[in-house]
């Protein structure tokens, strides 16, 4: 951890349940934001519309970071899972020469399957818990149909150290933008890097909205708060499909 990070402390685990679960009630406890904490095994992880998330002992990066960002407007807190992928692509980009790139809101693709999930909690009035699934070395026996790991890919690095800090670097550097900016999306940088990075946006998709509700049209754009504009439509939260022309 570099002078300036945000990063206090990480923590080990050989295996639990959830590591956001794990953080959330040590948030709830008190603990001071920039805790990091990384399970080698995680057999109970949830990832975005309760999906389950399991990870093989020592396969993948599984790890959850606590924030506290006060300061921030409550109405901006939904840039937090954007701008964490975008930490989590560019870190890909850059220590594993993989051209990951992301589908809104915020799972990180290669190749158009599956290689990271993010989940963001808010468990205190002022406290984010951000949980990251990053498939490292798993095979294609050992993933889910639409999921890959960094070693399908011929990654430059499956060192899941490496991997990890060059996460946390991006994160801290996206964040603190963020935090310096008053949670303004636009003026930190962070809207339009998540635009270059996103391949959801110009492209015709599918949205399950829940209910047995679907939306279907072009996503045009991401607003202010992070959520996505498809035909004039801004939606919160979704299941996204790409659609082929």
């Amino acid at each position: 951890m570099h002078r300036g990070s945000p990063w206090t402390e990480i923590r080990v685990v050989a295996e639990t349940g959830s590591t956001n679960d794990d953080v959330a009630a040590l948030a709830r406890a008190g603990a001071p934001a920039g805790l990091v904490l990384v399970a080698e095994a995680q057999t109970a992880g949830r990832g975005r519309l309760d999906r389950t998330w399991t990870a093989y002992a020592r396969s993948g990066l599984t790890f959850s970071v606590l924030l506290r960002p006060a300061s921030i407007a409550t109405d901006r807190w939904g840039w937090l899972p954007l701008l964490t992928g975008i930490a989590v692509a560019t870190a890909v980009r850059e220590v594993a020469g993989i051209d990951a790139v992301l589908k809104w809101p915020n799972d990180v693709l290669v190749g158009g399957e599956k290689l990271a999930g993010i989940l963001v909690q808010r468990v205190e009035p002022d406290a984010a818990v951000i949980g990251i699934g990053l498939n490292v070395t798993a095979t294609t026996d050992q993933l889910p149909p639409g999921a890959t790991s960094l070693v399908e890919h011929d990654s430059t690095t499956t060192d899941r150290n490496t991997v990890l800090f060059a996460v946390l670097r991006e994160l801290a550097i996206s964040y603190q933008s963020w935090i310096d900016h008053d949670g303004d999306a636009e003026a930190s940088g962070i809207s339009p890097r998540y635009r270059e990075l996103c391949s959801t946006l110009g492209h015709p998709v599918r949205v399950e909205l829940g209910g047995g509700t679907v939306l279907t049209g072009l996503a045009e754009s991401v607003d202010t708060r992070g959520q996505l504009v498809v035909d004039g439509t801004h939606i919160s939260a979704g299941d996204v499909l790409h659609v082929r022309r």
